[in-house]
């Protein structure tokens, strides 16, 4: 069994810094299955009826993502091996999610790609980082193995 190793004081701060990234993206999840497009403020029809013809298993990829974030930022504070692995299942969720959202919708039709992509490939990457940080902080024993 590996002993943990002191962590530098900028893991910590790193680590407070993505779990509070994941709770919002949590508290977002949870309004908009909440309030649908109303949790955005005040939208136009298209986006009314857009977020109600989202298949149900939507949300719960929704919740996957953001929750399975936030249990990977609270693994890393807790200095739990498992963050890595919470930190995949989001990606994963993540790309499925916004993979429908683009692919099998006609949100960058009707909405442009240069407003539509932005926001999910800056998710996509803080979700990377993610792993990445985890990964480091288990070969360098901050985390157990």
């Amino acid at each position: 069994m590996m002993t943990k190793s002191k962590v530098p004081v900028w893991y910590w701060i790193v680590a407070i810094v993505l779990v509070l990234w994941e709770a919002m993206g949590c508290y977002a999840c949870i309004l908009q299955i909440r309030l649908g497009a109303a949790a955005m403020g005040s939208v136009d029809d298209w986006s009314l009826k857009y977020y109600a013809a989202l298949p149900i298993w939507y949300n719960w990829v929704y919740a996957v993502a953001t929750f399975g974030g936030l249990l990977g930022g609270l693994a890393l504070l807790l200095r739990d091996k498992r963050a890595p692995m919470f930190f995949w299942i989001s990606l994963v969720a993540i790309i499925v999610m916004f993979g429908y959202a683009f692919a099998a919708t006609d949100l960058i039709a009707h909405k442009g790609l240069d407003r539509v992509l932005p926001f999910p490939l800056f998710i996509a990457a803080v979700s990377a980082f993610s792993i990445w940080f985890a990964r480091i902080a288990a070969r360098r024993g901050w985390i157990g193995r």
